[in-house]
């Protein structure tokens, strides 16, 4: 698909790529060339968050009025593209992404006054309480109880895979508030200071072998933790509907330039890389058809996503297409984790726990193999996640075949 975008709008992609020339610097472009998961560390992290903030680009589907740029699909479409290509870091954390969302649709004045413009500053750092031991794409089944004690609510319980969670000021969660009626009926919608006595985080390891600071996920525990009911959003069991607004927010972000950025750079990977006779990897024809395959589907993922988007601008909901919409693009997001494995052949074996520590002024550390081949491998590991989180895509097939094929 070839995108002519209007004078306006090509202006604005040279404003954006300005933007990334100046404030990308070298030492951010280098951690995430070696990153395993796409983010920097904290300190890093949030100081490209402050750089986006002080432009008034940190939350690109914000509205004006909550301090949103106001820019149209083809103005995100076009900042989405030109970060993904640039390797810059994820600008969608949890705060803007997810929890600042629900905030707007279902926050009081008071939660918005005290939370949004936090957010919006990058002043603090949310994770998402929704997943626990038995309880992750079956949600409804969740059993973290919050229990009414006066003005409180008392929490006992764990929660599973809280990306961040030893860097979070704040987490919104999912807790039951009642096991009557439909299990969906019991689940209230938190917010809660980490800094709560009772609260325990301890990390999960995983088989990228994350080393400091690039550790993700967590088990997050609730010892009679004691979260005040004026933290709470929305009514009482009505947890479930603020869970659904946010899930399409999580599920159906742009996955495409992401994906066209991932190809770019292994097209760069195989053109240096040798095929069996010696030729460069790029030109072997079973390696160039799976290339054009991933290429293709690309393509078609972009196409979908302008699509629902414009939809989306409308101000229709994204419903059971944010299932598609994720179903498509984790698994091809995977697949060319799998074909970069395969690309640098050997070099994705040697396991490379720190790979930021070439980095490190003054450093004697070795490595096997070209720099760029480091975070192959964990890379690989760590993708298999897309296919999990915001529900696993066993599930949003159910959804997609119960909600829009009637099945």
């Amino acid at each position: 698909m070839t995108l002519n975008f209007a004078l306006e709008h090509e202006a604005f992609r040279q404003e954006v790529r300005a933007f990334i020339a100046e404030n990308l610097d070298e030492h951010m472009r280098a951690m995430m060339a070696q990153s395993k998961n796409h983010y920097l560390d904290k300190a890093e992290q949030v100081r490209w968050f402050k750089r986006l903030g002080r432009k008034g680009w940190i939350a690109p589907g914000w509205p004006v009025e909550y301090g949103g740029p106001g820019w149209d699909l083809t103005q995100r479409y076009i900042f989405d593209m030109e970060m993904a290509i640039a390797d810059a870091p994820d600008a969608n954390n949890m705060g803007v992404k997810m929890c600042g969302p629900v905030l707007m649709a279902f926050g009081t004045p008071e939660q918005k006054a005290q939370h949004l413009p936090k957010i919006l500053n990058s002043d603090v750092w949310w994770c998402q309480g929704y997943s626990e031991p038995n309880a992750g794409s079956d949600l409804a089944s969740l059993s973290l109880k919050a229990e009414r004690d006066g003005d409180d609510y008392v929490l006992n319980g764990s929660k599973m895979w809280t990306t961040h969670a030893q860097w979070a000021d704040w987490m919104f969660c999912l807790a039951r508030t009642s096991n009557e009626g439909r299990r969906q009926n019991g689940i209230s919608f938190l917010l809660i200071d980490m800094k709560t006595p009772g609260i325990t985080v301890a990390p999960i390891a995983t088989l990228d072998g994350p080393a400091e600071g690039q550790q993700e996920v967590n088990q997050t525990f609730f010892d009679n933790v004691r979260v005040p009911v004026s933290n709470r959003v929305g009514a009482e069991g009505d947890g479930w509907t603020c869970a659904k607004h946010l899930l399409q927010f999580e599920r159906g972000g742009a996955l495409a330039p992401l994906v066209k950025a991932r190809l770019s750079k292994l097209r760069r990977i195989a053109s240096v890389e040798r095929a069996d006779d010696g030729q460069a990897l790029i030109e072997d024809p079973d390696f160039w058809r799976k290339f054009c395959d991933l290429e293709i589907r690309m393509e078609a993922l972009s196409a979908f996503e302008l699509r629902t988007f414009a939809v989306g601008a409308k101000g229709q909901p994204l419903g059971a297409v944010s299932s598609a919409l994720k179903v498509i693009g984790s698994e091809l997001v995977q697949a060319v984790t799998e074909l970069a494995v395969e690309a640098v052949g050997v070099y994705a074996q040697p396991f490379v726990r720190d790979t930021w520590e070439m980095l490190r002024p003054g450093t004697r550390a070795f490595r096997a193999g070209p720099n760029y081949a480091a975070a192959i491998s964990p890379t690989y590991f760590n993708h298999r996640k897309y296919s999990i989180y915001a529900g696993s895509n066993e599930i949003q097939r159910n959804i997609i075949a119960k909600m829009i094929l009637g099945l």
